[in-house]
């Protein structure tokens, strides 16, 4: 299955397979409708990664509302999440937070704060970054999938706050907290793709 990209001009839309250069940009709720199954599942999946989440809701088109979208999402995703190997799917869909370099970049990047779901951690401190980089590590190592929260708005230190308050948790806890966070996420991203 590919992705694709939505290229506009005066005449309207087209999509063509995504180059691993290119990114999704704003969708109707019209043309995302009249897409065929395989454009709109492709559509879908940049924002939640699982397979069988995205064929699901794209098959419920057309949507009369992006509320009806996220709703229908909402219900799709309160199944497919019980399939471990569906939630880890779309787990696999985020990079994992491995090194001190990244995470600089990440949370200290002002001049593009804005456009990244983390925001309000520019003043992240080396040991911060340090240990939240080892924590990642060690969340990957005990559960066998990444910490995944909903970071909107929230600082390299809450980050790993949360991170260390999750770390003690059993793993089906683990597989509730990041199914919970997944969509959460899925929702923001939705919300962007039809703005």
């Amino acid at each position: 299955m590919s992705l694709f990209l939505i290229r506009y001009d005066l005449k309207g839309y087209e999509a063509s397979t995504l180059q691993e250069k290119d990114f999704i940009v704003s969708l109707t709720l019209a043309q995302f409708n009249d897409f065929d199954q395989d454009q709109a599942t492709s559509a879908l999946l940049t924002c939640c990664t699982s397979s069988r989440w995205a064929h699901n809701v794209a098959s419920a088109r057309p949507f009369e509302t992006l509320e009806a979208l996220i709703a229908h999402s909402d219900t799709v995703w309160s199944k497919v999440q019980q399939q471990e190997s569906d939630l880890l799917e779309a787990l696999d869909g985020h990079p994992q937070i491995g090194n001190v370099a990244t995470l600089k970049e990440k949370y200290r990047n002002t001049a593009d704060s804005a456009a990244h779901e983390q925001s309000g951690a520019n003043e992240a401190d080396d040991e911060v970054l340090e240990a939240l980089a080892q924590g990642n590590q060690a969340y990957l190592d005990k559960f066998g999938f990444i910490f995944i929260v909903f970071a909107t708005g929230k600082s390299a230190k809450q980050m790993l706050d949360l991170l260390l308050a999750r770390l003690p948790n059993e793993r089906a806890t683990e597989l509730v907290n990041a199914a919970t966070e997944q969509n959460k996420i899925t929702r923001l991203r939705l919300n962007k793709l039809f703005e």
